[in-house]
């Protein structure tokens, strides 16, 4: 029995001791065939010599606040300075504990994988990677060799692993770890991952965030903190434990640490985009600066993988202001227009011709669940498709533009209401501009030798030749037998006179005008373009605005101060560049003093009025043919911000006076600028005054309305004021008050509402 037992054992002894030498022979003949690349290349000492990871550029606000990237992998390098120490520690006492002492790969932790993961099931067990090993897989990635891909792809890693520890110091190994180790939702390197989860680079990460971080490498989805916080704050804790164990904490210090909740601060700019629009623009114009580098150096660069750095000109903290003033307005504001186009019975009409044109297959009426952008955020709605479409088409969009008029640098760039879903860019969208464009037309006049004080007609007129159009004032009302002072005729926005002075300043000298501005050249001579019936983007009239608070010069508009490379070298700097002269001094600052009336007393008192705003401003309103477009620009001599409110299609308006521009645009300007006054650095800095001379004012002398005929003879003549209408009259009566004692103390004791 015993002598069966014995040839039993040397049998199965045989035939283990044939199978594990085959084995043995099996990976030694395919070590042999992977080393003299059966499988594809291996890089040698000079490759690998020349590893440079993938980065992301970088494009940062003035007030130094990371604003967007461009990447092919979401990935920013830092050096071994930044890296704080504990998060290097986290990471050896998680990873691999014995970095520093093996040379790429370590047995011990394969006897360990053997023993206790294959043959004895313990998946608790952990993997025999070595950090140098993963650093490789990281680097290069796994190629598919069917069946004998993990084997294939574990030899690679070794033999590579191997190489690269001898070009790399272990600090250099470790660093080009934690620059490429990926961190799910495309986040590549621990300082894109600190920004992702944590808001803040990674010099700055606490012990506990470093722990989170190091945690999520062993899943990046089932240890995602924002995804699955109770998994990733388990595997934070045992990654505190683990470092206690390694003595890189007290055991006080990792029972502390791990009593701590999980506490996030995420931060996604690619969803949330703050400034997406100005982003986007940057890009553009940064590419055609990099091409410009190319064709006189030579040298390319590549925005996606090349890390530079591009500095520009917005201010995140005025940003971050105008879009507040936008969405409380707008929602405010879309809940008014919902209702009057439901009682216009234009979104039944709509709903009707959708139907109409769709196809067979088109037609349905069931509901889904979709994701829509609203004031709340992007919410899933239990929704049809046609309903889905009258959302977007009924939505009030705005877009916000802040300059500065003395060099043409953008402060604030807002395209519109969300740049993921809306990215279609409204700040250099065509539309009709309706009266903010006066002012160019009365500076032209003034250009021409007209004065503030010549006097314009003030009665409906039919025009034969134009298809006797018949224009009429804003609110109807006409003075026949008198004439209009054409600085009161900006002020207060008049279209009858402003047609008139039309006639006087003649075509040509308007299109002149145009074209200093660099507006889209249009040929056709209806005088109804002297009341804003052409289009032009908000980009457009805000430079143009420019040149009236920069002493009748206008700057180009630009966004990019500076361009690096990875290393800080210099690859671009923006130079001061000559503005073109537009309008003289006298004419920018005469223009500038009416348009301060139209904020005093004017179209843009609600300024003053309701809004409180004290700061010396000058501004126009605009509201287009059936309020489908509503402008406001204002300006000092520092700062212009225009905005336009309307829908996406002009189809879309008000049919209330709650879509002028005093009502639909003015109150997001207004809102950013009380904001600006509130605070005494950036008020100091964009809400500066004219300090105009005194004599330019003189205008305001001249007695708004000159009576025609034997009747304004005769009340000139004894001192009495001809007789108004009731709209005229209470305009004349607040003239006066506003020069009078009674205003005076009005805006002394003036409380802000």
């Amino acid at each position: 029995m015993q002598f069966k037992k014995r040839k039993l054992l040397k049998i199965i002894f045989k035939y283990v001791f044939v199978f594990i030498s085959s084995v043995i022979l099996l990976i030694g003949l395919l070590f042999l065939l992977i080393y003299f690349g059966v499988f594809g290349p291996l890089p040698d000492k000079n490759a690998l010599s020349a590893i440079s990871n993938e980065e992301s550029s970088l494009v940062f606000s003035s007030d130094s606040i990371l604003i967007g990237k461009y990447f092919a992998q979401n990935r920013t390098n830092i050096n071994w300075e930044q890296v704080p120490v504990h998060l290097k520690r986290a990471l050896i006492a998680t990873e691999d504990k014995r970095f520093f002492n093996h040379k790429g790969y370590d047995n011990r932790s394969y006897f360990r994988v053997l023993l206790k993961s294959i043959l004895l099931g313990d998946k608790s067990g952990g993997g025999g990677s070595t950090l140098t090993q993963q650093l490789v897989k990281n680097l290069y990635g796994r190629d598919d060799f069917g069946f004998l891909s993990l084997p294939v792809n574990k030899i690679k890693e070794i033999i590579i692993a191997s190489r690269i520890e001898d070009v790399y110091t272990k600090e250099e190994l470790l660093l080009l770890y934690l620059n490429s180790v990926p961190f799910g939702e495309d986040v590549y390197g621990v300082e894109s991952a600190a920004h992702r989860y944590f808001n803040k680079p990674a010099s700055e990460l606490k012990i506990e965030e470093s722990a989170v971080l190091v945690g999520m490498l062993k899943a990046n989805t089932y240890f995602n903190p924002l995804l699955n916080p109770e998994n990733s704050l388990a595997r934070r804790n045992l990654v505190l434990n683990l470092m206690g164990k390694e003595h890189y904490l007290t055991a006080e210090s990792s029972d502390s640490l791990r009593k701590l909740p999980l506490k996030l601060n995420y931060e996604n700019l690619n969803l949330k985009a703050p400034a997406g629009y100005f982003v986007y623009q940057v890009k553009k114009k940064t590419m055609e600066l990099l091409d410009s580098i190319k064709t006189k150096t030579g040298k390319g660069y590549n925005l996606e993988k090349d890390g530079l750095k591009i500095y520009t000109t917005l201010n995140m903290q005025v940003q971050e202001l105008s879009s507040e003033a936008v969405k409380n307005h707008l929602v405010v504001m879309q809940k008014l227009l919902d209702k009057e186009l439901e009682s216009s019975r234009i979104k039944k009409q709509w709903y009707n011709k959708q139907k109409q044109d769709a196809r067979a297959y088109d037609k349905d009426t069931l509901k889904r669940e979709v994701k829509l952008f609203d004031w709340e955020g992007i919410q899933p709605k239990n929704i049809s498709k046609f309903d889905s479409l009258w959302h977007y088409y009924k939505m009030l969009n705005a877009s916000v533009l802040i300059t500065n008029p003395k060099n043409g640098a953008v402060i604030t760039w807002i395209g519109g209401n969300h740049f993921r879903t809306l990215p279609f860019d409204m700040v250099l969208s065509h539309r009709q501009i309706a009266s903010a464009f006066k002012p160019v037309l009365y500076a032209t006049a003034l250009e021409t030798g007209i004065t503030p004080c010549s006097y314009l007609e003030n009665k409906e007129n039919k025009y034969p030749g134009y298809e006797d159009w018949e224009p009429q004032n804003f609110d109807h009302a006409s003075t026949p037998d008198s004439t209009v002072a054409l600085w009161y005729a900006l002020a207060y926005s008049m279209n009858l006179p402003t047609v008139d002075l039309y006639f006087k300043v003649g075509r040509e000298n308007l299109i002149n005008t145009c074209n200093k501005l660099n507006f889209p050249h249009f040929t056709d001579d209806a005088p109804s373009n002297a009341l804003g019936t052409l289009d032009l983007s908000l980009y457009e009239i805000v430079r143009a605005y420019g040149s009236f608070a920069n002493q009748g010069q206008m700057n180009e508009l630009f966004m990019i101060n500076k361009i690096t490379d990875a290393d800080g070298n210099t690859l671009y700097i923006r130079e001061s560049t000559e503005p073109a002269k537009v309008f003289s001094t006298e004419t920018s600052q005469m223009i500038t003093a009416i348009l301060q009336e139209v904020i005093n007393q004017g179209t843009g008192a609600e300024i003053r009025s309701h809004y409180g705003i004290r700061a010396e401003l000058a501004g126009k309103t605009g509201t287009a043919q059936t309020y489908s477009d509503a402008w406001f620009i204002a300006y000092t001599p520092d700062l212009v911000i225009g905005t336009w409110v309307g829908a996406r299609t002009p189809d879309v308006h008000f049919y209330s006076g709650n879509g002028s521009g005093s009502s639909l645009a003015l109150p997001i300007v207004a809102n950013v600028i009380r904001e600006i006054e509130k605070n005494s650095e950036l008020r100091k800095k964009y809400l500066t005054p004219f300090a105009l001379p005194n004599d330019v004012y003189s205008f305001l002398k001249c007695e708004p309305f000159f009576q025609n005929g034997i009747k304004g003879f005769l009340n000139r003549l004894f001192n009495r004021n001809a007789k108004k209408d009731d709209d005229t009259q209470d305009s004349v009566k607040n003239e006066k008050n506003k020069r009078g004692v009674k205003s005076f103390f009005k805006k002394l004791f003036k409380s802000n509402k």
